[in-house]
């Protein structure tokens, strides 16, 4: 090989390392969630109630198999964050008879059990086929958990139930929310399977809106 062509190689390798370099921030970027495709910003920023917190929302309905589908990676999700993000749940109604297994979660959240029976409700009605969608079925399955069945009937037709499960309704609308499971974050933006395409693909997005409102990249929602 002569030291012609020897530098023409070099030089062509350079030629190659630069336009790799040149194109590497592109390619960084476009793996990046982008706002309008992969998640969504709210036109108007909703309050939270965990100030100095990146307070993360999940929208879901005991019945849909998509929330279903989320629950065991969300969890595990729930389980990696530090203490400066809060995890909160609504359960939604697009129509009245939704409205049960509303007071179901709250029932549980007000009874300090929505940690250990979140994911047995879901299993009673997606493996074993049980139909929660009733008071008195729901009452009864609660009961067969070892549930006081007199306590747990007073909490959930209580009128601090009541109140929880108007607030879900308002927030669902605040939201826009039309499809179940949506993650919001930080009253800023939301984001779902359906829109990233994959229930892996919406938990990274979740972590890429999390840094976002952690580094104050949320400021211009605000």
């Amino acid at each position: 090989m002569t030291v012609a062509s020897l530098l023409r190689r070099l030089g062509a390798t350079l030629a190659l390392a630069a336009g790799a370099a040149f194109l590497l921030p592109a390619a960084a970027q476009a793996q990046q969630p982008r706002e309008g495709a992969e998640y969504t910003r709210l036109p108007q920023p909703q309050p939270t109630d965990s100030p100095g917190k990146i307070e993360v929302t999940e929208f879901f309905w005991y019945s849909c198999p998509h929330c279903n589908a989320l629950e065991p990676s969300l969890e595990a999700w729930i389980r990696k964050q530090p203490a400066d993000v809060v995890v909160r749940r609504v359960p939604v109604r697009f129509n009245a008879g939704m409205e049960p297994q509303q007071r179901l979660y709250y029932t549980l959240e007000s009874l300090g059990k929505v940690d250990e029976f979140q994911a047995k409700v879901f299993n009673a009605i997606h493996q074993e086929r049980q139909p929660l969608n009733t008071a008195d079925r729901i009452i009864d399955w609660a009961a067969r958990q070892g549930f006081d069945k007199a306590q747990f009937t007073a909490t959930f037709n209580s009128f601090g139930v009541q109140s929880k499960v108007q607030r879900a309704v308002k927030l669902a609308e605040a939201y826009n929310i039309d499809g179940v499971p949506t993650l919001a974050v930080n009253g800023h933006y939301v984001t779902s399977p359906a829109q990233t395409g994959s229930n892996a693909s919406a938990l990274q997005v979740l972590d890429f809106l999390v840094a976002k409102e952690r580094s104050g990249g949320g400021a211009a929602a605000r």
